[in-house]
């Protein structure tokens, strides 16, 4: 039987990113249709299965999606299909299951995208970094460990 992991979600108006909390996971799988179905994928540290599948609200470009898989986290880039802000993760509009969690920590609504300088809206890199301010190592990247430092 298979278990869910956490999934914090939080959208640009190109993007939807998808935050999967499960720490030294392996054989780590993700798949995207255009229509908007995801599923997901992992074994977790005791050998334990974790899996989902979830249809998104609207269509995606599953080509320009990004997987970048970390120490403590799985964070998936999903391109939107057509530019826009969705009302909901979820096609259905029924209550999205308990481990599907708005990332209020990345969230960004509609009229701050363009004002938020320090947030890039479409560099996936940066925002993989943004986590936890380390690469799929667990090391800190430099400028980060400056900033941590107050330099």
């Amino acid at each position: 039987m298979s278990r869910y992991p956490e999934v914090l979600w939080a959208q640009r108006s190109d993007k939807v990113y998808l935050t999967i909390s499960l720490p030294d996971a392996k054989d780590v799988s993700a798949k995207t249709e255009p229509e908007g179905l995801f599923s997901f994928s992992a074994t977790g540290p005791q050998g334990e299965s974790f899996c989902f599948n979830i249809e998104l609200y609207e269509s995606i470009l599953p080509e320009k999606g990004k997987v970048n898989i970390g120490l403590r986290n799985i964070i998936c880039s999903i391109q939107k299909e057509k530019k826009g802000w969705w009302k909901r993760l979820l096609k259905s509009d029924e209550k999205p299951a308990p481990y599907i969690k708005v990332d209020w920590n990345k969230w960004c609504d509609e009229d701050e995208e363009s004002e938020n300088s320090d947030w890039p809206a479409s560099d996936d890199d940066d925002y993989a970094d943004e986590g936890d301010g380390s690469d799929s190592d667990g090391l800190l990247y430099l400028p980060d460990l400056e900033k941590a430092r107050g330099k």
